[in-house]
């Protein structure tokens, strides 16, 4: 039987292009570009863009003929301690924070992620780690993957990056310069790392640890603009963006988001006042992310999350917490720990997987509603996942939510866009601010929509 071949356009028509970049760092004459919706998806001569391949079939993250979470982790992780139904392979799980002085404070969380990265550079472990900075945004672009070789270098890719960024360059660097990386990413980057790794020899003995980060789902570029848009800010004039500036006074699931103008002067506000200011209900989603089944970053070495349960989340210097799979990574932890320099507590896998509660129902019993009426719809290429189709005897209220989630997802792309090319802000925002109301009442019960629903529609315990 043929192996399954796909083409780079397949995967973006279907929807299920996370603009990775993996297949174009394949060839020379292929890049990312923007799209008019603000993400990134690959480019290159027609011959490469809608020619088949084999190839870009075994390597996509969200290909249905690439190899699934499970059989990566499997891999890689022959042996663990544990395998969790949501976490994947486990070796420990910790809940803390960097307690080195530098970590915490540079970070949207507890620091450990660079503490991390850090310490692979400094033991050798690794040559140069990849990870996300701010760059200057004259190209459209506020974020890019670098490789850095020295912990003063880390420290510019602290806390978190809410935007599209792609891999391409990270990828052709490690097959051209001879060393040890590491790479920091959300889950589909990361598992799209351990396809390149399983395509090419040299890229499996180059790129030798993997740090994930729990992840609900990307959003466009967009996003900022619609930032600037809501802070009175032209985005030509935005030099910067904080997406969760940190405030040790104030909890730290309290998100404020924070723009710095070419003038210097900055811009500030809390994400309940903005109108797609709640993450959960989808503003300016990727659709690929419609068919992801991985929250924890299953195939990662080590990934990290924030503790979004009490009493950590109330603690505005920030909390991780952190699924360590590697035996060899697991080792730098407990011996940071002995040195005083991580102030981490053991816990079980079901308190990791409580912090992210809402997520696993999204990616689980969402997934499987989704699957059993968006699936349908896909023309060319459709997602094949750990999560069988289901739904129906879901309560009424929760399957609106899902919908409801979908149809913001969709439609915030195309009226921002409206917005943006007729510099009429409103075409967007004032939609955006209805449907938030429509979700704040069917997910949580907000206002009189939200009471007047309770008592006709019971509410699920959780959205």
């Amino acid at each position: 039987m043929p192996e399954p071949a796909l083409s780079p356009r397949d995967m973006i028509a279907s929807g299920l292009c996370i603009g990775c970049g993996s297949c174009a760092s394949t060839d020379q004459r292929a890049a990312m570009r923007w799209n008019s919706y603000r993400q990134l998806e690959p480019t290159g001569p027609d011959e490469w863009l809608r020619q088949p391949s084999a190839d870009l079939a075994r390597r996509c993250p969200f290909s249905p003929a690439a190899a699934d979470e499970d059989r990566i982790s499997a891999e890689r992780f022959a042996m663990p301690a544990e395998r969790d139904a949501r976490l994947g392979a486990v070796e420990a799980c910790f809940v803390g924070h960097a307690a080195e002085p530098g970590f915490r404070e540079n970070g949207s969380s507890g620091g450990l992620v660079s503490w991390v990265a850090a310490e692979l550079l400094r033991s050798g472990r690794v040559d140069a780690v990849a990870h996300v900075i701010p760059v200057d945004p004259e190209g459209g672009e506020f974020f890019r993957f670098r490789l850095s070789r020295s912990v003063s270098e880390l420290f510019e890719g602290g806390k978190s990056r809410y935007h599209p960024v792609e891999l391409s360059e990270v990828f052709r660097t490690a097959r051209a310069e001879p060393g040890r990386y590491a790479i920091v990413g959300i889950p589909c980057f990361i598992k799209a790392v351990h396809l390149a790794r399983r395509a090419e020899p040299v890229l499996a003995e180059r790129i030798t640890h993997t740090l994930g980060l729990f992840c609900g789902h990307m959003k466009s570029a967009r996003f900022v603009e619609s930032f600037a848009w809501q802070l009175g800010a032209p985005l030509p004039e935005v030099r910067a963006v904080d997406y969760r500036i940190k405030d040790a006074g104030r909890p730290a699931n309290w998100y404020r988001a924070h723009l710095t103008l070419r003038d210097g002067s900055t811009r500030s506000q809390d994400w309940w006042h903005l109108a797609d200011g709640d993450w959960g209900a989808g503003f300016f989603q990727s659709e690929a992310c419609n068919w992801c089944d991985d929250v924890a970053a299953e195939t990662a070495d080590i990934a990290f999350g924030d503790a979004w349960v009490e009493p950590y989340s109330s603690d505005g210097r920030g909390t991780n917490v952190a699924v360590v799979r590697s035996p060899e990574v697991l080792v730098l932890i407990r011996q940071g720990i002995a040195d005083g320099r991580l102030a981490l507590e053991q816990v079980s896998a079901d308190f990791v997987a409580d912090t992210q509660a809402a997520g696993f129902r999204h990616r689980r019993e969402g997934l499987a509603y989704r699957l059993s009426w968006m699936g349908t719809r896909l023309k060319r290429v459709r997602p094949v996942k750990r999560v069988a189709p289901g739904g129906r005897d879901l309560p009424l209220r929760r399957k609106l939510v899902y919908r409801t989630r979908a149809l913001i997802a969709r439609w915030s792309h195309r009226l921002a866009l409206a917005a943006h090319r007729t510099g009429r802000p409103a075409l967007y925002l004032r939609p955006a601010r209805v449907a938030l109301t429509v979700y704040g009442a069917l997910a949580w019960g907000h206002g009189r929509v939200g009471q007047w629903l309770d008592r006709i529609l019971p509410r699920p315990a959780k959205p």
